[in-house]
C-alpha cells in the first residue's frame, strides 16, 4: 500500500470514528431516509441554510459502513457555503468521480481536499452505492418541491 493510500484510509477512518455533522434527526420523516439495501447503510439528512440561501450547515444520522459514514462527514465540509446550485453541481462530479467517470476523475477528487481519500473507491463497484449514498440524498434535499419551477 503507498503512502497516499495510507493516508487516505487514515482520513476514511477518522471520519468514520469521528463524523463531522453527525446529528439525532428525529424530526426527518421516514420516508426521507436514504438506504443502500446491499450494505446495510442507512442515512438521514438536513441541509439548513444561512439567510443569504446559501448552505449554512449540513447534519446527517448515518449507520452503516465507513466508506458510507465517512462520505456524508466529508459532505458536511465540502458544501457549507455553497448555494443550491453549486452543491448539486458538486453532487454530480462527486458521483461520476466515483464511478470513475470524467476525464480525471482521481485528479477531481483529489482536488478537492479531503474527498481525495474517496478517490479509490471506483476501483470497488460494490463500494460506489456506499459513498454515493450521502451525496443522492443531497441531491433529495435540494430538489424543489413537486409543482414547483426549480427558476422560481
Amino acid at each position: 500500500m503507498s503512502d497516499f493510500d495510507e493516508l487516505y484510509q487514515e482520513i476514511i477512518l477518522d471520519h468514520y470514528r469521528r463524523p463531522r455533522g453527525a446529528a439525532r434527526l428525529d424530526e426527518v420523516p421516514e420516508g426521507e431516509i436514504h438506504e443502500n439495501p446491499t450494505c446495510g447503510d442507512s442515512l438521514k439528512l438536513k441541509v439548513e441554510f444561512g439567510p443569504d440561501g446559501r448552505i449554512a450547515r449540513v447534519l446527517h444520522e448515518s449507520r452503516g459502513c465507513a466508506i458510507s459514514v465517512a462520505s456524508a462527514s466529508m459532505l458536511t465540509g465540502a458544501v457549507a457555503g455553497l448555494v443550491p446550485a453549486e452543491a448539486l453541481s458538486l453532487a454530480g462530479e462527486v458521483e461520476a468521480a466515483l464511478r470513475g467517470e470524467g476525464d480525471d476523475p482521481r485528479g477531481f477528487l483529489e482536488g478537492n481536499g479531503e474527498l481525495a481519500a474517496l478517490a479509490g473507491v471506483a476501483a470497488f463497484p460494490a463500494r460506489v452505492k456506499c459513498a454515493s449514498l450521502a451525496w443522492r440524498a443531497l441531491e433529495s434535499a435540494l430538489a424543489p418541491p413537486p409543482g414547483t419551477d426549480r427558476g422560481s
